[in-house]
């Protein structure tokens, strides 16, 4: 007698989606730079550093007509578009750029030129500037690019900011990375209004809204899940800022750029899951890794809101006859 087992059913397994996730204003405007620019002049459009860190967006662009590169000196001498990127850029790629007569479309997050114009007025009025950020970030070097060598500081740590030795500590102020690590980052503010109580901040807070919001749904998430996967790329400052406050939140995360990247050892007999992404990963990818999970378990999902979000930023102007 021949019998058959059926499979066993598929774990439960219960989603919690936090909301927001994905794409920001600033993400949205940055490849719709690049989109519109080729629709209005044609491939190619040059595009300096990754528009926005995450490699599916990237490569959808390539395949428009998109040419990413790191430094100007790549573009040859054309009368094609040279974008840049959503982190902004030093004064002196600006400068490079109009010398060399190239059509430059900045799709710098007006978030980012914030930051740009609040150091510039910290320098005119005669103060030294503190930047709260991360060694070699994009949007770090174009913050530190806006004014003469010298005349920012790079503060990565509280450990620095007693490490700090300054000439003149009556002229101060600071200024923040718009990607950083909200708990992070007030612990190094702290640390610099305890040490100089006279510094000057923000009006507002530099760290924008998307990353305080997607972190913020993330740490209201964690607690209540035996693991948290971010979806977002390596480089992306804000995807890894949502990993770490995850595990600081109590749950193991992994951060992953795709599906074929998920460390299944990790959610191994897990019954629920939270699920974020960085500002600059589209939901097509967080549809994936659901279904790679819906493979193996049989999910339920419950979205989880910390904020609502209707930011909109408009098109560089050179982009804004084709909105």
């Amino acid at each position: 007698m021949n019998i058959q087992h059926r499979p066993s059913p598929k774990p439960p397994l219960k989603i919690l989606l936090c909301s927001p996730r994905g794409f920001c204003a600033g993400v949205v405007r940055a490849i719709d730079a690049v989109e519109r620019a080729l629709a209005k002049f044609g491939p190619p459009v040059y595009v300096r550093h990754e528009i926005v860190h995450n490699r599916y967006v990237v490569e959808a662009l390539k395949a428009k007509g998109a040419i990413f590169v790191e430094e100007l000196e790549e573009v040859p001498d054309t009368k094609a578009p040279v974008i840049f990127s959503a982190h902004g850029v030093a004064k002196s790629v600006s400068a490079e750029a109009a010398a060399r007569n190239l059509l430059a479309i900045d799709a710098t997050c007006p978030l980012v030129t914030k930051v740009h114009r609040e150091a510039e007025i910290h320098h005119k009025r005669g103060r030294k500037v503190l930047l709260v950020g991360h060694s070699g970030h994009p949007e770090v070097v174009g913050t530190m690019g806006q004014l003469p060598p010298g005349a920012v500081e790079l503060v990565e740590s509280v450990q620095a900011v007693e490490e700090l030795r300054l000439e003149d500590v009556a002229d101060l102020a600071y200024v923040t990375q718009t990607t950083l690590s909200l708990d992070d980052s007030q612990e190094i503010v702290s640390a610099l209004t305890r040490r100089f109580p006279q510094i000057v901040g923000p009006h507002k807070e530099d760290i924008c809204y998307a990353t305080t919001n997607r972190q913020a749904a993330v740490k209201q998430v964690a607690p209540q899940v035996d693991a948290v996967l971010v979806v977002g790329s390596p480089n992306s400052s804000n995807s890894q800022r949502l990993r770490e406050v995850a595990e600081r939140s109590g749950a193991p995360a992994q951060l992953v750029q795709g599906r074929s990247e998920i460390d299944w050892s990790m959610f191994a007999g897990i019954a629920s899951l939270g699920i974020s992404a960085g500002a600059s990963a589209p939901e097509v990818l967080v549809e994936e890794i659901m279904e790679a999970f819906a493979e193996r378990y049989e999910i339920s999902v419950e979205t989880v809101s910390a904020a609502l979000e209707d930011v909109a930023f408009p098109l560089p102007k050179e982009l804004r006859a084709l909105a």
